[in-house]
């Protein structure tokens, strides 16, 4: 089990794990270019810069466990980018 925080209240998540793959979308701050979505794990790639002077890049992808969510997540880190946000769905 873990706990989050949440709007002024601790809430419970049971069975939260890397019992099956699940669909990542990881929103980073700042422009990725396409050509290095090829090394992070083919995740498929979109910028938004509707905001003027920013831009947010989504990365959003089938990844299969934590060592390689930790992977995707390095990268990102190398890369000097900003991660604002990472959000899941289980398959």
């Amino acid at each position: 089990h873990i706990k989050i925080k949440g709007e002024g209240q601790m809430k419970l998540i049971k069975d939260f794990g890397f019992k099956k793959n699940a669909i990542y979308n990881i929103v980073v701050k700042g422009r990725i270019e396409e050509s290095w979505s090829e090394n992070i794990l083919g995740m498929q790639l979109s910028v938004d810069n509707s905001k003027k002077n920013l831009n947010f890049s989504s990365l959003i992808g089938e990844i299969r466990d934590q060592n390689a969510l930790s992977g995707v997540l390095n990268t990102l880190c190398e890369m000097h980018m900003t991660v604002v946000a990472v959000h899941t769905s289980h398959m």
